[in-house]
């Protein structure tokens, strides 16, 4: 009969359980499901059926294609919206780097197909040296410059994986995720997956009009009210770092009439406008706009919400290193597993916990403290010294330095007479 297929439902709350429990591969995800009763009655498996295993769930991510992964985490905005928790009025913007599944020392040529060791090789012969040991390799591997360029080399396992410099200095493959975040609860309003090597200001383009079709979207699919839950002018605020700040990219939102709360760059001299009107007018907006009260109160609340939804779906929530190859692939988790950190912005506000391992130690504190309030502290109080502890320790002090003295003094102790 072949292994049982599984159903969208289980499929999707499979990618749930991923992030809930901190499960970075699919391998880990269906180990989960087969070891908890409690996973199971969440994903409505009986105990007399099998859990999925992960090639089954391998296998339906391939089968589902990126449009009802979209559709998923859209439905889970429009739950954020009817809660009151999302409005799409300010959106910051930032980005960060996702460690690919895939070596460096696996690189090849783009032009010839070479290995990184064979293409040292080559350069070694070329400069002289017929028989090249590894010291000779590294030498002249040391003297050349861009050598780690993504024009030149590729990854034949991934070749979506661009080489960059990660967040703690490595050197690694890696693939750019870039949030546009609600500041009226912290809420992921839009996700996308990128090239590593692409500037924050190419990226920001597609994450702002991703963020902008879902308000949008938000907007018609909301039903009539008195008072809208969404904001009905759509996007009209952008915050975000230095690394998006350009003439470029504030004259395009200035255009679509957004306001600009971006960081500036410290220049090392005077700028020059010449042909470039409309990106000054735009620059010196958005100076006016973050030396404001308003513009400084939104770049202290950036750091906090951007930071708080890479630190959940990412360093907590597992995907800080990807399991699977292929943009397409990736961004299929990605979807979930950031629709799931905006589900747990709902459980927060109706529990006070945002995952069940937070509820748990939640009440396990509630629980010890019970116990402490009621039974007092479990040992005895120590018995403390009428004079200070300065002052008794001070004796003690000199009373040592007191015996050193007479010991190498050559006189005799009064006290005991030797």
């Amino acid at each position: 009969m072949g292994r049982p297929s599984v159903a969208p439902g289980i499929y999707f709350r499979l990618l749930l359980v991923g992030y809930f429990e901190g499960i970075d591969s699919e391998r880990g995800i269906a180990w989960r499901a087969a070891d908890s009763l409690g996973l199971r009655k969440f994903l409505r498996i009986s105990l007399d059926e099998q859990t999925p295993d992960h090639s089954t769930i391998s296998r339906t991510r391939r089968l589902i294609d990126v449009e009802t992964h979209r559709k998923v985490f859209f439905w889970i905005l429009e739950v954020l919206r009817d809660q009151g928790l999302l409005k799409g009025k300010t959106v910051g913007v930032d980005a960060t780097t996702l460690e690919a599944n895939a070596a460096m020392r696996s690189i090849v040529r783009r032009d010839t197909g070479e290995s990184y060791e064979e293409f040292l090789k080559g350069l070694a012969k070329e400069s002289g040296i017929e028989t090249p040991t590894r010291e000779d390799l590294a030498r002249v591997d040391r003297t050349r410059k861009n050598k780690a360029s993504n024009d030149d080399w590729v990854n034949p396992h991934d070749e979506d994986a661009r080489i960059t410099k990660m967040k703690d200095g490595r050197t690694h493959l890696a693939h750019k995720a870039e949030h546009a975040v609600d500041f009226e609860s912290g809420a992921v309003l839009a996700v996308t997956l990128q090239g590593a090597d692409q500037g924050d200001t190419t990226t920001v383009v597609e994450t702002l009009a991703q963020a902008g079709e879902n308000v949008a979207e938000l907007i018609r699919t909301e039903e009539p009210s008195s008072k809208p839950k969404a904001n009905l002018k759509g996007i009209e605020e952008v915050v975000g770092d230095k690394g998006y700040h350009s003439g470029e990219t504030l004259t395009t939102l200035q255009n679509v009439e957004v306001r600009t709360y971006i960081s500036e760059k410290k220049q090392a001299g005077r700028r020059h406008w010449e042909g470039k009107a409309e990106q000054q007018r735009a620059t010196y907006a958005n100076r006016r706009h973050i030396q404001g009260t308003n513009g400084k109160q939104l770049l202290r609340k950036r750091g906090e919400l951007l930071e708080r939804s890479f630190a959940h779906c990412y360093d907590t929530g597992g995907m800080r290193r990807t399991h699977l190859r292929g943009h397409a692939n990736i961004f299929k988790r990605l979807l979930i597993h950031v629709g799931a950190f905006n589900l747990s912005l709902i459980f927060r506000s109706l529990l006070g916990s945002g995952t069940p391992r937070e509820l748990r130690n939640r009440e396990s504190a509630l629980l010890f403290l019970l116990l402490w309030l009621f039974h007092g502290p479990s040992r005895p109080a120590r018995r403390t010294s009428s004079y200070p502890r300065s002052a008794k320790f001070g004796w003690r002090r000199n009373h040592r330095h007191l015996r050193y003295k007479l010991r190498h003094s050559g006189k005799p102790n009064s006290a005991t007479g030797c």
